[in-house]
């Protein structure tokens, strides 16, 4: 199954796509600060949608919103969240939502553990999984996506085995 996984964000949304055992791509859509929030948002929409029309991954992942104490950076977050998940619901796609503590446990096995950790975690994986093992992933934000993808990769796995097994 190909996965993309995304961490959405208004100036830097990260995506990874892993198929199996397999990274396919990743990277991060740069959106400038410098237009205004409206066309930032349109601009989000037509890069995703060049994703997705580029990778076709079967299901998304997504890391749910972690509500801090400024409200106005929350609700920028969630413009750009509405968008990422606009994009494969017009396609009707799944979308899976994980937690950033459960994300971080899957790869780490610690829910709080930092960037720099999941990071070598994703490299490490990828690594030992990709076909090319040639490339890692520098940008946090799109090591961050790729620890989505993975753990909703991993939770799938799990939901078909115990399926299976019952």
């Amino acid at each position: 199954m190909r996965i993309l996984g995304v961490d959405p964000g208004l100036l830097h949304t990260g995506w990874g796509v892993v198929d199996g055992a397999y990274c396919v791509g990743f990277g991060v859509l740069d959106i400038p600060c410098s237009i205004p929030i409206s066309s930032r948002l349109a601009m989000l929409y037509e890069e995703l949608t060049g994703v997705l029309d580029e990778y076709k991954p079967d299901e998304v992942a997504i890391e749910s919103v972690f509500v801090n104490s400024n409200g106005h950076s929350t609700m920028k977050l969630c413009m750009a969240r509405g968008v990422v998940m606009l994009v494969p619901g017009i396609r009707a796609l799944r979308v899976a939502e994980y937690s950033a503590t459960q994300i971080k446990k899957t790869l780490t096995g610690q829910g709080h553990a930092s960037k720099s950790q999941v990071r070598m975690m994703v490299n490490a994986t990828l690594s030992w999984r990709s076909a090319a093992a040639t490339q890692s992933c520098d940008r946090m934000d799109a090591a961050d996506a790729l620890a989505v993808a993975i753990c909703h990769e991993r939770y799938s796995h799990i939901k078909t085995f115990n399926l299976a097994a019952s």
